[in-house]
């Protein structure tokens, strides 16, 4: 079997760094906000290259967080994507604001830059943009948007550890961005946990009161927050993590640049780099009319495969509250085709190979 993805290979080449920190933190007893998640906080925030970090307990609090510090909430407006793992829209809604949605770039997959500005009205407030499967936003337009409108800029960057827009991290470009560290992403804990990052030494402040029940001190609470705070332990794992990522980024490369050898000449869209993107694979994703045939054939030859996303948020049951007629044409044909292949430091060359010839037999 070619895994999607094989955390245990990870843990068997980081046992010897990972389990005498493990041991420790557990032997001090000291499980919360310690010192393992300062020293995080410090290391990530001079990898991308911005003045603070906040560690929180998942990407999803992580954008829940972002916005609510920005004070949106009802009769606000946030202009986003529906093609995203639900948690980007869930974060708009759980403050009370709507999600206006634009469609995406047909090669980057990312958020249309050319289809916003005729969204913005006077109840708009922030513009939501994804660095989707590692694939920077063209960030430059986006910016001169937010600008010229008095919008704040967010970015997800829960698919994007690593990915440099002009050379520039994502996720310090705009005014406050959020990462993910499930266990699947380029940078993943050993559970949950999360990361918000920005320049602005006030919405910092206010983030770190906000992930502990809005306290100033212990039992003294200001305004209301929630219980959203990254573990030692999960602090200490990325830690060591944090150290290892560049060199698994750049295998992700690695790997993208052999499939888009190998499949070249097949009946197949394959995934793009723009001139201005250092693109991180989190996914390495082809598109194909006949999607669903070649997963089932792959999967015969026991290569896992998933899709990310068959479903876009918008037509989600879940999001049916909206009752808006959204005409997104290319979210919809995209959701039909994309298919993930296995993308992971972990695997072979001659896995990606064997995977490559797999496809090539199955569709030519």
């Amino acid at each position: 079997m070619i895994s999607f993805i094989d955390l245990k290979k990870e843990y068997q080449l980081l046992c010897k760094e990972l389990d005498p920190l493990i041991r420790n933190i557990l032997e001090n007893g000291f499980f919360v906000l310690g010192n393992e998640v300062e020293e995080f906080e410090e290391e990530f925030s001079q990898y991308i290259g911005v003045k603070k970090s906040i560690g929180v307990n998942s990407g999803s609090d992580a954008l829940f967080l972002a916005i609510k510090s920005l004070e949106i909430g009802i009769g606000d407006e946030i202009i986003t994507v529906s093609h995203t793992f639900i948690s980007t829209v869930d974060a708009i809604v759980r403050n009370g604001a709507k999600p206006v949605f634009v469609d995406i770039d047909p090669e980057t997959y990312c958020m249309d830059v050319s289809k916003i500005e005729k969204k913005i009205n006077k109840n708009t407030k922030a513009i939501l943009t994804v660095h989707l499967y590692g694939h920077p936003v063209d960030l430059d337009p986006l910016r001169e948007l937010a600008n010229k409108y008095g919008l704040f800029l967010i970015e997800d960057a829960c698919q994007a550890h690593g990915a440099e827009y002009n050379g520039d991290k994502v996720g310090g470009v705009g005014d406050i961005g959020c990462f993910s560290f499930y266990p699947t992403k380029n940078l993943g804990a050993y559970g949950d946990g999360g990361m918000i990052v920005t320049n602005n030494h006030e919405l910092a402040v206010k983030l770190k009161m906000l992930r502990n029940y809005g306290q100033t001190e212990k039992y003294y609470h200001d305004f209301i927050g929630i219980n959203s705070r990254l573990d030692e332990l999960q602090a200490a794992i990325l830690r060591v993590k944090l150290k290892h990522l560049d060199s698994w980024n750049n295998r992700r490369r690695n790997i993208a640049k052999i499939y888009d050898e190998l499949l070249l000449d097949c009946d197949l869209i394959l995934p793009i780099e723009q001139s201005y993107a250092k693109h991180v694979y989190h996914l390495y994703v082809i598109r194909n009319k006949k999607r669903e045939i070649l997963k089932n054939k792959l999967l015969r030859e026991d290569i896992q495969t998933q899709i990310h996303y068959p479903i876009p948020v918008h037509k989600q049951k879940s999001y049916s509250v909206l009752k808006s007629n959204y005409n997104l044409p290319v979210t919809d044909k995209i959701c039909s085709e994309i298919l993930s292949l296995p993308n992971h430091p972990w695997l072979t060359d001659e896995q990606i190979i064997h995977v490559s010839e797999m496809i090539t037999n199955a569709i030519g």
